[in-house]
């Protein structure tokens, strides 16, 4: 019961540091975070034992990685399309229909890095739990077509 315990305190503070961080980490990662902490919960429940919880954990964190990066994906989408298809200087919007945050995208013309890439650089606006941030990437077309954020 010793180690349920401590797994069990572990798990509640890498959730509560994955939802503190939460401009800084993934929405897969805060995903993991609250499943490995309902996981470990369920898995002690189920199986009594310390067994039951590690599996409970990993199986909770797996599920919630794969529901939290779903979220990732939209956004993740919607930008690759305005980095390819947006109009230079005109400013596109959407909101994500999962967790309701808003984005504004502005892309710049489009120039070819000194390796051969396709990059664009773009200031996008975010608010999410209603604080506004505004951040300026850079991001270039990689082989497979997909946009990759340089910074």
């Amino acid at each position: 019961m010793k180690y349920v315990n401590i797994l069990l305190i572990f798990s509640l503070l890498a959730l509560s540091a994955c939802t503190g961080a939460r401009g800084g980490i993934s929405k897969g990662g805060v995903g993991a975070g609250v499943g490995a902490g309902l996981g470990a919960v369920l898995g002690q429940a189920i199986g009594r034992s310390t067994a039951g919880t590690v599996i409970g954990t990993a199986v909770g964190a797996g599920l919630g990685y794969i529901i939290g990066n779903e979220w990732d994906k939209y956004d993740q989408q919607q930008l690759n399309q305005m980095y390819e298809t947006g109009v230079s200087h005109q400013t596109a919007s959407w909101v994500n229909p999962d967790s309701g945050n808003q984005y504004a995208m502005t892309p710049q013309p489009a120039y070819q890095s000194s390796d051969g890439q396709w990059c664009r650089k773009a200031e996008i606006d975010s608010w999410i739990e209603g604080q506004k941030k505004t951040v300026t990437t850079t991001a270039c077309r990689s082989s497979s077509g997909e946009w990759v954020i340089q910074r």
